[in-house]
Order: C-alpha cells, then sequence, then structure tokens
C-alpha cells in the first residue's frame, strides 16, 4: 500500500526512492561525534576484536594441534573445542548481526534452541551411523 508522496514519512522512503535512506537523510546519529556514536563506534570494535581472537584461536590450534603436533591432544578434544568456539562465534554472530541480543530473551531462545537441537541432531545420527558401522563390522558372515 502507498501512503502517498509524504517526503516526512519513513515507509514513503522505502516504498518509493531509497536514496534517501542511505544519504543520511534518515541517519538517526546527526553528530559523528556525540556519545551515542562513540559507544556504537565502540561496539563495533569489540565486536570484530572479539570474532578476531576467536578466529585466530581457532586458526592456531588447527595448525598447531590438527597439523603440526596431531599427537598432542585427542582428537575429539579438539573437535569439541573447534564445536565450542565455533558455536561462540555463531552465537555471537546471532546476537549481534541479526540484533538478537536487543530482543526479548525469549524470542532470542526461540531463534537459538532450534538451532542447538539441530546440532544435537547432527551428533546423534552420526553416532547412530557409527554404531550401526560398528555392528555391521562385527556381525559374524554365515
Amino acid at each position: 500500500m502507498s501512503h502517498g508522496h509524504n517526503s516526512n514519512d519513513p515507509q514513503a522512503l522505502y516504498e518509493g526512492d531509497q536514496s534517501k535512506l542511505y544519504s543520511g537523510v534518515m541517519n538517526h546519529h546527526s553528530d559523528i561525534k556525540s556519545e551515542e556514536s562513540r559507544k556504537q563506534i565502540g561496539r563495533i570494535r569489540w565486536v570484530l576484536i572479539l570474532l578476531s581472537l576467536v578466529t585466530i584461536a581457532e586458526v592456531g590450534l588447527g595448525l598447531a594441534f590438527a597439523y603440526y603436533y596431531p599427537d598432542v591432544l585427542p582428537r575429539p578434544l579438539l573437535n569439541t573445542i573447534f564445536l565450542v568456539l565455533t558455536l561462540v562465534k555463531a552465537g555471537y554472530i546471532v546476537s549481534v548481526f541479526m540484533h538478537l541480543g536487543d530482543e526479548v530473551k525469549s524470542f532470542f531462545w526461540m531463534v537459538l534452541m532450534p538451532l542447538l537441537l539441530f546440532v544435537w541432531f547432527i551428533i546423534a545420527f552420526l553416532a547412530d551411523g557409527n554404531f550401526w558401522l560398528f555392528m555391521n563390522a562385527s556381525t559374524p558372515i554365515r
């Protein structure tokens, strides 16, 4: 539905010429040096640092313990560490970039819980498949 041609109506900007949306007309921070802008820039830096550190840890662990020193850590422990680091990154990305961290916590869990159940679903099927292979390999042939 059209909201007319009122240039002050945000919905009209979305339906028509969107150049005003990206040119700063709809910018919520009128002063780039304001306290609100500085908080937002600080949050962006924190996200960049945290995700970079987790990524560096993942790559470092992968190179150190999976490539150079494969016998130092047991493989299941290394896989668990990678899984936890990946879930930390995924949760933080969902929280910040999908703005679920600003939502009501029940909505956050409504989105995150199916993801966790899906991960459990994959692990359960891998374990079941491994058990099936073990049973078929150990069954005597008549």
